[in-house]
């Protein structure tokens, strides 16, 4: 950590002496308006510049005589430069200090624009990027002593801002979450004393583990203890549900071993130590009702307050058991989508001029808003010229990339053989066609389209629109149709569908 200060009240610096605080610029200068520092004319370190654009966030102390400190100013102008730039994230604190005053320059902070202004005649940008600065910042929501006891407001911040430090936020962890993450927030209504279990459910590569990670991240720190069981299917099929039991204990129960050998033991360990205790878990990935009752249990496995996540592309898994709401996530915007797509190929928010825009434009398209495959795209192609990325565009026109259609095939391989089979009818044929006339077609071929069209909903393979038209993802179409070539590769007429 990073810091430069010149500090009267010297409580506040056991804010900038806590470990936790990592990756992280710390701003504060506390002066009289006579420090001779001021007057010094001393040009600010390039070390400190870097620290700046090093960090993840900045924790600005604003206090009266903030703005008469001119290296204050020149390094809250970077900060600024950073978070419109690149997202760096920044968390003022007013300590005794009213915003407004600096938002109106007003008062102190005007005698001490006025000292800049006399000083630096020659560089009136400079004052006015100063003043701009310090509007922006000071209109941001922060924390204010009000006459507060100065121990437990340091107490406060170190333990939000930690939270936040603990697990920082990528840029494109954040593309098109923020309204999901808002949704999500509302059906798990963390102020509520209650035990809530949430699903989230919807199609491979939606973004469903991205979404609850994030809600893992931010939410944690409001929890006793928390745990998070990723590939919850994969590593069942692998270990066992006996190990994944052990795992959500031990993440609980840092200092303590846990020896069992049976689900039953393992569901009676859970539902005894963590009924007193308000916990966070998610499970993700859940495949098999199992997982639910091994893991979950009841809402009485878990003290008051507690919240369970599951993600799951089995929506008729959430339906069979209590779970209080559930939440399906949407493909990308357009806009959202070529912004993610650009972070991947380009590393940058935006798509370089020329032939990339053009070709941007024709991969997010075949993506269809699916973040999975805007990221394995913008992977794959990052790096590459023009002419690999046309030559690349057309390959997908032919034969789609192994990767994405891998993910997808998760789903596929789950239900049975008619549904199956229904499955591939509608990626070859039916894919937005009226849903009582596939009906009617399937069931003259004795597939029992009606619980069979239901389980591959519920299993988030297609969808029904408000038009009662039948649909599915373009990349879960191709997904069906791929399948279909790779049986009689020789032979093509033998295909079971032509």
């Amino acid at each position: 950590m990073t810091r430069k200060s010149v500090v009267k009240h010297l409580s506040i610096v056991e804010i900038l002496n806590k470990p936790i605080l990592m990756d992280l610029f710390f701003e504060v200068e506390i002066v009289d308006r006579d420090d001779p520092k001021l007057e010094a004319g001393e040009e600010i370190a390039p070390e400190l510049f870097t620290a700046i654009q090093q960090s993840w966030c900045s924790v600005i102390v604003f206090s009266r005589t903030y703005a008469f400190s001119s290296w204050c100013l020149e390094e809250l102008a970077e900060i600024v430069k950073q978070h419109n730039n690149y997202g760096h994230k920044v968390f003022p604190i007013f300590y005794d200090v009213d915003p407004s005053d600096l938002r109106k320059q007003k008062e102190k902070v005007e005698e001490a624009f006025a000292r800049h202004e006399e000083r630096y005649k020659e560089d009136s940008e400079k004052i006015q990027r100063w003043r701009n600065a310090l509007i922006q910042v000071a209109g941001i929501k922060g924390w204010h002593l009000n006459n507060r006891h100065e121990s437990e407001f340091i107490i406060e911040i170190i333990k939000k801002i930690s939270a936040k430090l603990c697990h920082p936020v990528t840029h494109s962890d954040l593309v098109g979450m923020t309204e999901r993450l808002e949704d999500l927030y509302l059906k798990i209504n963390i102020g509520e004393n209650d035990v809530r279990i949430i699903g989230i459910c919807g199609m491979g590569g939606i973004g469903k583990t991205t979404l609850a990670r994030l809600a893992y991240n931010q939410m944690s720190h409001h929890f006793e203890s928390k745990s998070f069981i990723a590939d919850i299917r994969e590593v069942s099929d692998k270990c066992g549900l006996v190990s994944l039991q052990k795992q959500l204990l031990s993440e609980i129960f840092h200092d303590e071993c846990f020896e069992f050998f049976n689900v039953h033991e393992g569901n009676d360990i859970i539902s005894h130590m963590l009924s007193r205790k308000k916990v966070l878990v998610v499970l993700d990935d859940v495949d098999n009702i199992q997982h639910l009752k091994c893991l979950v249990g009841r809402h009485d496995w878990f003290g008051l307050g507690s919240r369970i996540i599951v993600t799951t592309r089995e929506e008729h898994l959430l339906r069979s058991w209590p779970v209080d709401d559930m939440y399906e996530p949407k493909t990308l915007n357009p806009k959202d989508a070529l912004q993610l797509f650009s972070l991947k190929a380009f590393h940058s928010d935006t798509v370089p001029k020329g032939d990339f825009i053009e070709l941007s434009y024709h991969v997010v398209k075949y993506a269809g808003g699916l973040p999975l495959a805007l990221e394995i795209l913008g992977c794959f192609l990052c790096g590459r010229d023009a002419n690999q990325w046309r030559s690349a565009i057309e390959r997908l026109k032919r034969d789609s990339n192994k990767e994405i259609l891998d993910k997808l095939r998760i789903s596929f391989d789950g239900p049975e053989e008619r549904e199956k089979n229904i499955f591939l009818d509608i990626a070859c044929f039916f894919n937005g066609k009226e849903k009582d006339f596939v009906m009617k077609v399937l069931d003259s071929c004795e597939f029992f389209p009606d619980i069979g069209i239901d389980v591959l909903i519920k299993k988030s393979l297609i969808k029904v629109d408000e038009h009662k038209y039948l649909w599915m993802h373009n990349l879960l179409q191709e997904m069906g149709r791929k399948i279909v070539r790779e049986k009689c590769v020789d032979e093509p007429g033998k295909r079971c569908r032509l």
